[in-house]
């Protein structure tokens, strides 16, 4: 069984820690704001991502951007287990750049207020370890098939802002 660290602040939050591992995670704007739809977004966090990948080297296996969330498949360097890291850092710079872009927040709580957050995305983003070949895939497929389930395409082939061509091209999901 894969290692794992029970996180005090919530009793039945736990997240897996494998070195080198593979790893599903989804992120969601503050109030689902559509911040991915507009070009600031997307190019922020383009910028975002690839200087995350310089500082902490990760593969971005698999990705979706939709206008109020995003999914994302990671693969960590070997011995490496710290996404956490990773993912606190692509938040905090994202928002930052994104703000400073002349993008707009959503309202902030008096919570939010007096911990410093801003209202980019929310506080928390959710990862699943993936366990397995099957595990693996069916998460590529949802990746992949999101924009479809949310009624932005069609079709996978349909959405622009996924990682979907590149897998059509490696022969993993056919070109029709």
């Amino acid at each position: 069984m894969a290692p794992y660290v029970k996180l005090s602040a919530m009793a039945d939050y736990r997240r897996w820690f494998v070195a080198g591992g593979m790893y599903f995670f989804t992120l969601v704007t503050a109030g689902r704001a559509p911040i991915f739809a507009a070009e600031l977004g997307k190019r922020v966090l383009r910028e975002t991502l690839a200087a995350c990948t310089e500082r902490r080297p990760f593969k971005l296996t698999a990705i979706v951007l939709l206008p109020d969330h995003l999914h994302m498949m990671w693969t960590l360097p070997s011995g490496d287990v710290d996404y956490s890291t990773r993912m606190a850092w692509i938040k905090s710079n994202f928002s930052r750049a994104y703000l400073s872009a002349g993008g707009a927040e959503q309202p902030r709580s008096d919570s939010r207020l007096a911990r410093g957050n801003r209202g980019v995305s929310q506080r928390r983003f959710w990862e699943h370890t993936i366990r397995d070949e099957i595990d693996f895939a069916r998460h590529l497929d949802y990746i992949h098939f999101n924009p479809v389930k949310h009624g932005h395409a069609v079709c996978p082939h349909q959405w622009p802002h996924s990682s979907f061509t590149k897998w059509v091209e490696q022969g993993h999901f056919s070109a029709t």
